[in-house]
């Protein structure tokens, strides 16, 4: 007898150990899953390549300047609602001066002539460059462009680089998410128009190049 009950007993205690050890493994189990989603929901896995949300203007702006949108840019801007929603692909300063041969100095100056002129070169960059929509630079795809229609019905295809930065029609940006009212703005080192518009600025765009 002592000996059967010897046998059950050695039984029961290696069923314990068993059962002690399937416990330890689905609670060390249990805390690898809970370390895993708080390190999920904290963005720290570093190898993965897709960007997070962040500043654009903080990471990928060479300074501070070329984050302004400048004497034409402002006046882009104040041709929009500001109460409505719109995404504007908004020229660098430069590019107002090397592409449209617009001059801050001169071409804004009280002469009545001058500033009409402006003001249609404006209206029709703006009418290829605003979309009636919202688009964050992080609502984007990345490197899978997507067709939105300008104001004038310009195709545009925008889409986000791994770095975060804008790129429409093949022009990359300078600064995004700029906001003014419920507007975004994105800086652009270019300008969006189509062939036509274009035109007029390519015999003179060709001789400097």
């Amino acid at each position: 007898m002592k000996r059967g009950g010897s046998s059950v007993c050695s039984r029961d205690k290696g069923r314990g150990r068993e059962s002690g050890w399937v416990l330890l493994l689905l609670l060390l189990l249990c805390l690898s899953l809970v370390g895993l989603q708080l390190l999920f929901s904290s963005n720290q896995i570093l190898p993965i390549p897709l960007p997070l949300p962040f500043s654009f203007i903080q990471r990928h702006t060479r300074n501070n300047t070329s984050c302004h949108l400048g004497a034409f840019g402002d006046k882009m801007v104040s041709m929009l609602p500001p109460d409505l929603p719109f995404t504007l692909f908004l020229p660098s300063p430069s590019s107002f001066q090397k592409i449209l041969r617009l001059d801050p100095a001169t071409s804004l100056a009280p002469d009545t002539a001058t500033l009409n002129n402006t003001l249609a070169i404006l209206s029709r960059v703006l009418a290829f460059s605003a979309v009636p929509q919202l688009l964050p630079a992080r609502g984007l795809p990345v490197r899978m462009p997507i067709s939105v229609d300008a104001v004038s019905g310009l195709k545009l295809l925008a889409w986000r680089d791994l770095d975060g930065t804008v790129v429409v029609n093949g022009i990359r940006s300078e600064c995004v998410n700029i906001r003014k009212g419920e507007l975004i703005v994105h800086v652009i080192a270019g300008v969006l128009m189509d062939p036509e518009f274009e035109q007029s600025f390519f015999p003179d765009y060709e001789e400097d190049t």
